[in-house]
Protein backbone atom coordinates (compact mmCIF):
# COMPACT_ATOMS: atom_id res chain seq x y z
CA UNK A 1 0.00 0.00 0.00
CA UNK A 2 2.83 2.39 0.86
CA UNK A 3 4.45 1.64 -2.50
CA UNK A 4 1.17 2.36 -4.32
CA UNK A 5 0.81 5.67 -2.52
CA UNK A 6 4.40 6.59 -3.39
CA UNK A 7 3.80 5.70 -7.06
CA UNK A 8 0.60 7.78 -7.11
CA UNK A 9 2.40 10.74 -5.57
CA UNK A 10 5.18 10.34 -8.11
CA UNK A 11 2.75 10.32 -11.05
CA UNK A 12 0.91 13.34 -9.65
CA UNK A 13 4.15 15.25 -9.18
CA UNK A 14 5.21 14.51 -12.75
CA UNK A 15 1.77 15.54 -14.03
CA UNK A 16 1.79 18.82 -12.13
CA UNK A 17 5.35 19.52 -13.22
CA UNK A 18 4.39 18.87 -16.82
CA UNK A 19 1.46 21.28 -16.58
CA UNK A 20 3.76 23.92 -15.15
CA UNK A 21 6.25 23.53 -17.99
CA UNK A 22 3.69 23.62 -20.83
CA UNK A 23 1.21 26.08 -19.32
CA UNK A 24 1.82 28.80 -21.91
CA UNK A 25 1.13 26.31 -24.69
CA UNK A 26 -2.22 25.65 -23.01
CA UNK A 27 -3.03 29.36 -22.55
CA UNK A 28 -1.92 30.87 -25.86
CA UNK A 29 -3.30 29.19 -28.98
CA UNK A 30 -2.14 31.27 -31.95
CA UNK A 31 -2.70 30.36 -35.56
CA UNK A 32 -0.11 31.00 -38.24
CA UNK A 33 0.02 33.26 -41.30
CA UNK A 34 -3.02 35.49 -41.77
CA UNK A 35 -5.31 36.15 -44.67
CA UNK A 36 -5.28 39.69 -46.03
CA UNK A 37 -7.73 42.30 -44.75
CA UNK A 38 -9.59 42.15 -48.06
CA UNK A 39 -10.01 38.38 -48.03
CA UNK A 40 -11.11 38.59 -44.38
CA UNK A 41 -13.94 41.00 -45.17
CA UNK A 42 -12.37 44.30 -44.05
CA UNK A 43 -10.79 45.66 -47.26
CA UNK A 44 -10.67 49.20 -45.87
CA UNK A 45 -8.13 48.13 -43.24
CA UNK A 46 -4.39 48.01 -43.96
CA UNK A 47 -1.49 46.19 -42.32
CA UNK A 48 0.83 48.37 -40.27
CA UNK A 49 4.20 47.47 -38.75
CA UNK A 50 4.89 48.51 -35.16
CA UNK A 51 7.98 47.98 -33.00
CA UNK A 52 7.60 47.09 -29.33
CA UNK A 53 9.71 48.34 -26.44
CA UNK A 54 11.61 45.01 -26.47
CA UNK A 55 12.43 45.25 -30.16
CA UNK A 56 9.86 43.04 -31.89
CA UNK A 57 8.27 44.27 -35.11
CA UNK A 58 4.61 43.22 -35.23
CA UNK A 59 1.87 43.46 -37.83
CA UNK A 60 -1.50 44.91 -36.82
CA UNK A 61 -4.41 46.09 -39.00
CA UNK A 62 -5.65 49.68 -38.99
CA UNK A 63 -8.24 51.99 -40.44
CA UNK A 64 -8.51 55.63 -39.31
CA UNK A 65 -11.77 56.94 -37.93
CA UNK A 66 -14.20 59.07 -39.85
CA UNK A 67 -14.31 62.69 -38.62
CA UNK A 68 -15.60 62.98 -35.07
CA UNK A 69 -15.65 59.23 -34.45
CA UNK A 70 -13.69 57.23 -31.85
CA UNK A 71 -10.94 54.71 -32.54
CA UNK A 72 -11.29 51.19 -31.15
CA UNK A 73 -8.15 49.33 -30.07
CA UNK A 74 -9.15 45.66 -30.21
CA UNK A 75 -7.29 43.09 -28.10
CA UNK A 76 -8.30 39.59 -29.20
CA UNK A 77 -8.68 36.46 -27.10
CA UNK A 78 -6.18 33.63 -26.80
CA UNK A 79 -6.92 31.72 -30.01
CA UNK A 80 -6.42 32.30 -33.74
CA UNK A 81 -5.29 35.71 -35.02
CA UNK A 82 -6.76 39.07 -35.92
CA UNK A 83 -8.06 37.93 -39.32
CA UNK A 84 -10.60 35.84 -37.44
CA UNK A 85 -11.97 38.96 -35.74
CA UNK A 86 -12.88 40.75 -38.96
CA UNK A 87 -16.54 39.76 -38.71
CA UNK A 88 -16.68 41.13 -35.17
CA UNK A 89 -15.26 44.54 -36.03
CA UNK A 90 -17.33 44.95 -39.21
CA UNK A 91 -20.20 46.76 -37.39
CA UNK A 92 -17.76 49.24 -35.83
CA UNK A 93 -16.18 50.00 -39.18
CA UNK A 94 -19.65 50.49 -40.67
CA UNK A 95 -20.41 52.91 -37.81
CA UNK A 96 -17.40 55.02 -38.86
CA UNK A 97 -15.16 54.07 -35.96
CA UNK A 98 -11.43 53.86 -36.42
CA UNK A 99 -10.14 50.35 -35.83
CA UNK A 100 -6.78 49.06 -34.69
CA UNK A 101 -6.76 45.24 -34.60
CA UNK A 102 -3.82 44.42 -32.35
CA UNK A 103 -1.41 41.79 -33.65
CA UNK A 104 0.17 39.94 -30.73
CA UNK A 105 3.68 38.49 -30.70
CA UNK A 106 3.63 34.88 -31.85
CA UNK A 107 0.25 35.30 -33.55
CA UNK A 108 -0.49 35.51 -37.27
CA UNK A 109 3.13 35.13 -38.31
CA UNK A 110 4.44 37.75 -35.88
CA UNK A 111 7.79 37.01 -34.21
CA UNK A 112 8.22 36.20 -30.53
CA UNK A 113 6.38 34.12 -27.97
CA UNK A 114 3.32 35.36 -26.08
CA UNK A 115 3.39 36.03 -22.35
CA UNK A 116 1.60 38.41 -20.00
CA UNK A 117 4.35 41.04 -20.01
CA UNK A 118 4.90 40.53 -23.73
CA UNK A 119 1.24 41.25 -24.57
CA UNK A 120 1.34 44.37 -22.43
CA UNK A 121 4.37 45.54 -24.43
CA UNK A 122 2.50 44.79 -27.66
CA UNK A 123 -0.41 46.92 -26.48
CA UNK A 124 1.80 49.86 -25.52
CA UNK A 125 3.17 49.90 -29.07
CA UNK A 126 -0.38 50.31 -30.41
CA UNK A 127 -1.03 53.26 -28.12
CA UNK A 128 2.22 54.89 -29.19
CA UNK A 129 1.20 54.46 -32.82
CA UNK A 130 -2.13 56.22 -32.26
CA UNK A 131 -0.47 59.08 -30.43
CA UNK A 132 1.97 59.38 -33.33
CA UNK A 133 -1.04 59.71 -35.63
CA UNK A 134 -2.29 62.63 -33.53
CA UNK A 135 -5.17 60.59 -32.08
CA UNK A 136 -5.58 61.37 -28.39
CA UNK A 137 -6.51 58.85 -25.67
CA UNK A 138 -9.81 60.62 -25.01
CA UNK A 139 -11.06 59.18 -28.32
CA UNK A 140 -9.81 55.61 -27.78
CA UNK A 141 -12.18 52.75 -27.04
CA UNK A 142 -10.03 49.99 -25.55
CA UNK A 143 -11.74 46.67 -26.30
CA UNK A 144 -10.67 43.39 -24.67
CA UNK A 145 -12.04 40.01 -25.69
CA UNK A 146 -11.60 37.19 -23.13
CA UNK A 147 -7.82 36.96 -22.55
CA UNK A 148 -7.55 40.34 -24.27
CA UNK A 149 -9.67 41.82 -21.49
CA UNK A 150 -6.75 41.21 -19.14
CA UNK A 151 -4.50 43.17 -21.51
CA UNK A 152 -7.07 45.94 -21.91
CA UNK A 153 -7.52 46.42 -18.16
CA UNK A 154 -3.76 46.64 -17.55
CA UNK A 155 -3.21 49.20 -20.29
CA UNK A 156 -6.29 51.22 -19.32
CA UNK A 157 -4.95 51.34 -15.76
CA UNK A 158 -1.56 52.54 -17.01
CA UNK A 159 -3.19 55.15 -19.24
CA UNK A 160 -5.28 56.46 -16.32
CA UNK A 161 -2.06 57.65 -14.67
CA UNK A 162 -1.47 59.97 -17.64
CA UNK A 163 -4.83 60.91 -19.17
CA UNK A 164 -8.41 59.78 -19.60
CA UNK A 165 -9.61 57.21 -22.10
CA UNK A 166 -12.83 57.38 -24.09
CA UNK A 167 -14.15 54.02 -22.90
CA UNK A 168 -13.22 50.42 -22.01
CA UNK A 169 -15.24 47.47 -23.34
CA UNK A 170 -14.67 43.99 -21.89
CA UNK A 171 -16.17 40.95 -23.62
CA UNK A 172 -16.29 37.76 -21.51
CA UNK A 173 -13.65 39.01 -19.05
CA UNK A 174 -12.24 37.20 -16.03
CA UNK A 175 -11.24 38.35 -12.56
CA UNK A 176 -7.76 36.86 -13.02
CA UNK A 177 -6.27 34.10 -15.12
CA UNK A 178 -5.37 32.27 -11.94
CA UNK A 179 -9.07 32.18 -11.01
CA UNK A 180 -9.89 30.69 -14.43
CA UNK A 181 -7.11 28.14 -14.09
CA UNK A 182 -8.46 27.09 -10.68
CA UNK A 183 -11.86 26.43 -12.27
CA UNK A 184 -10.46 24.26 -15.07
CA UNK A 185 -7.75 22.49 -13.03
CA UNK A 186 -9.27 22.01 -9.55
CA UNK A 187 -7.07 18.97 -8.89
CA UNK A 188 -3.80 20.95 -8.95
CA UNK A 189 -2.65 24.11 -7.06
CA UNK A 190 -3.27 26.22 -10.16
CA UNK A 191 -3.16 29.58 -8.43
CA UNK A 192 0.34 28.85 -7.19
CA UNK A 193 1.65 27.40 -10.44
CA UNK A 194 0.41 29.89 -13.00
CA UNK A 195 2.99 32.33 -14.38
CA UNK A 196 0.80 34.77 -16.34
CA UNK A 197 -1.84 36.00 -13.92
CA UNK A 198 -3.61 38.98 -15.57
CA UNK A 199 -5.03 40.17 -12.22
CA UNK A 200 -7.82 42.37 -13.58
CA UNK A 201 -9.82 42.34 -10.35
CA UNK A 202 -6.98 44.17 -8.58
CA UNK A 203 -6.78 46.84 -11.31
CA UNK A 204 -10.28 47.58 -12.58
CA UNK A 205 -11.04 50.20 -9.91
CA UNK A 206 -8.04 52.18 -11.15
CA UNK A 207 -9.48 52.47 -14.67
CA UNK A 208 -10.77 56.03 -15.09
CA UNK A 209 -13.05 55.61 -18.07
CA UNK A 210 -16.62 54.43 -18.69
CA UNK A 211 -16.60 50.61 -18.54
CA UNK A 212 -18.88 48.22 -20.46
CA UNK A 213 -18.85 44.51 -19.53
CA UNK A 214 -20.72 41.73 -21.33
CA UNK A 215 -20.83 37.99 -20.58
CA UNK A 216 -22.97 35.09 -21.70
CA UNK A 217 -24.82 33.52 -18.80
CA UNK A 218 -23.94 30.06 -20.17
CA UNK A 219 -20.24 30.72 -20.63
CA UNK A 220 -18.48 27.41 -20.04
CA UNK A 221 -14.96 28.84 -20.39
CA UNK A 222 -15.07 31.80 -17.99
CA UNK A 223 -17.77 31.65 -15.29
CA UNK A 224 -20.05 34.69 -15.74
CA UNK A 225 -19.78 35.37 -12.01
CA UNK A 226 -16.23 36.53 -12.68
CA UNK A 227 -17.53 39.22 -15.00
CA UNK A 228 -20.05 40.24 -12.35
CA UNK A 229 -17.32 40.53 -9.73
CA UNK A 230 -15.28 42.67 -12.12
CA UNK A 231 -18.31 44.84 -12.80
CA UNK A 232 -18.96 45.38 -9.09
CA UNK A 233 -15.33 46.41 -8.58
CA UNK A 234 -15.31 48.92 -11.47
CA UNK A 235 -16.06 52.56 -10.74
CA UNK A 236 -18.90 54.53 -12.31
CA UNK A 237 -19.89 55.17 -15.04
CA UNK A 238 -20.32 51.53 -16.02
CA UNK A 239 -22.75 49.22 -17.76
CA UNK A 240 -23.04 45.43 -17.57
CA UNK A 241 -24.97 42.80 -19.54
CA UNK A 242 -25.30 39.06 -18.91
CA UNK A 243 -26.85 37.65 -22.05
CA UNK A 244 -29.39 34.84 -21.49
CA UNK A 245 -28.47 31.71 -23.43
CA UNK A 246 -25.15 33.03 -24.72
CA UNK A 247 -21.86 31.19 -24.27
CA UNK A 248 -18.25 32.27 -24.53
CA UNK A 249 -17.72 32.45 -28.28
CA UNK A 250 -21.15 33.36 -29.64
CA UNK A 251 -21.94 36.68 -27.98
CA UNK A 252 -22.01 38.42 -31.36
CA UNK A 253 -24.97 36.24 -32.33
CA UNK A 254 -26.89 38.25 -29.69
CA UNK A 255 -26.44 41.76 -31.16
CA UNK A 256 -23.66 42.70 -28.75
CA UNK A 257 -22.13 45.08 -31.29
CA UNK A 258 -25.30 47.18 -31.20
CA UNK A 259 -25.08 47.37 -27.39
CA UNK A 260 -21.44 48.43 -27.58
CA UNK A 261 -22.11 51.11 -30.19
CA UNK A 262 -25.03 52.48 -28.15
CA UNK A 263 -22.83 52.62 -25.04
CA UNK A 264 -20.05 54.43 -26.86
CA UNK A 265 -22.45 56.91 -28.43
CA UNK A 266 -23.95 57.58 -25.01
Amino acid sequence: MINLIAIAIGFYTVFVGGLYLVQRELIYLPSGPMDTPASSGVPEMRPIRLTTEDGLTLTSWYRPAEPGQPTMVYFQGNGGNIAGRAFKVRPYLDAGFGMLLVGYRGYGGNPGKPSEQGLYADGRAQFEFLEGQGIGPESWVVYGESLGAGVAVQLAMEQARKSSLGAVVLEAPFTSLSDVAAVHYPFVPARVLIKDRFESIAKIDKVKAPVFIVNGDRDGVIPPEQGKRLFRAAIEPKEGHWIPGAGHNNLYDYCVSGMVIAFIRK
